[in-house]
């Protein structure tokens, strides 16, 4: 099968044809018809997470938003056969874990990352294979398109995770989204879903536009405020005193700490995107203020298989699009152009990967 290979950090990665994977007594086999193409995916490919003993090695397959088809499974598989439409989630769990039966295998103690560890090759790929597909492994709804499937594989999840169970948005609450690319325009979409008041933030005016057509209530323009104005100022302006909830989609300090200084009191940051070389892990905060008005600080990785159910509940419920995302289609061999435009922020909404010939 072709398949694209991190071979350098920050060099384009290599595609080349590997050997099929076989599935493991409980694991399967699922054909890719499409596959996402993620920030994180460009954290891996720039070595970042040196800091927190993540770095991806050399070698790896990338790719953790796949959907697609099962083609094989192994002998203790109950649940799953060939021919079933899947999604694979990125956070692989062992289904056994206390956090596993608690409903949080994305937090699993024997867990895996998809595309990102030797053990989890990753979904740019024409096959990928799932270890624990009973768990691991959620049917896709007829409804659900493989293309829209991978855009939903990550970001949405990741934001659903966020804001519907970590922090628990709910009607009338005041979102703030800091950082406009896919995860940020999901979590736009999915806060206006659960009935909140969404305020969008963002340096690009064409994101913004975007997160306005998805739900967002305002946007804010950091580099169009007045000199004597700031972020935080502002989006407590257009939200009676300060947000209820805020999420950092994109990682860097000044999303991070502005995130936070939006917060009413008793509010809640979420922190979702991943650090660069320039924060290696470590951000600092306003702590003694954070103290004195009781701002809680969450962090949330990914969505646990459990709760696919949910997400799925709330998009047929609301007739929310998680393809409206897309903006884009690629072949695996555009794959590298489009994780190296990630350095100048140079995508919009979500690309995906659905040609695995070309």
């Amino acid at each position: 099968m072709r398949a694209a290979i991190l071979r350098e950090y920050g060099e384009p990665l290599e595609i080349r044809t590997v050997p099929d994977p076989e599935p493991e007594p409980d694991g399967a086999v699922v054909r890719v018809d499409a596959c996402g193409v993620c920030r994180s995916d460009w954290h891996a490919w720039a070595g970042h997470g040196e800091w927190a003993d993540d770095r991806v090695s050399r070698g790896q397959i990338l790719g953790h938003e796949p959907a697609g088809e099962v083609v094989a499974v192994g002998r203790e598989v109950e649940r799953f056969r060939a021919g079933d439409r899947v999604v694979v989630p990125f956070s692989l769990g062992d289904g056994t874990c206390q956090y596993c039966r608690r409903g949080a295998g994305n937090v699993c103690e024997d867990g895996r990352a998809l595309g990102f560890e030797p053990e989890a090759p990753g979904g740019f790929a024409e096959r990928v294979p799932v270890p624990t597909a009973d768990y691991n492994l959620v049917e896709r709804p007829e409804w659900l398109d493989a293309t829209a499937a991978a855009a939903l594989g990550c970001r949405y999840m990741t934001a659903y995770h966020a804001l519907a169970e970590r922090a628990t948005v709910g009607g009338g609450d005041a979102v703030a989204v800091h950082g406009c690319g896919g995860v940020g325009l999901s979590a736009v979409q999915i806060a206006a879903a659960l009935g909140a008041r969404v305020v969008a933030v963002d340096v690009d005016d064409d994101a913004l536009a975007l997160a306005t057509e998805f739900g967002a209530d305002a946007a804010v323009n950091p580099a169009s405020l007045p000199e004597e104005s700031s972020v935080p100022e502002r989006v407590r302006a257009l939200t009676d005193g300060g947000a209820d909830v805020s999420l950092d989609a994109l990682g860097i300090a000044e999303t991070c700490r502005n995130s936070v200084r939006s917060l009413r009191p008793r509010g809640t940051h979420v922190q979702v995107g991943l650090t660069t070389d320039a924060e290696r892990g470590e951000v600092s905060l306003p702590t003694d203020w954070m103290t004195r008005w009781e701002i809680s600080f969450l962090g949330s990785r990914g969505m646990p298989p459990t709760s696919y159910p949910d997400l799925f509940a709330l998009i047929e419920a609301t007739g929310i699009d998680p393809g409206a995302l897309v903006a884009r289609e690629l072949s695996l061999s555009e794959v590298s152009d489009r994780i190296a435009a990630m350095d100048e922020y140079d995508v919009r909404g979500v690309e995906v990967v659905t040609d695995f010939g070309g």
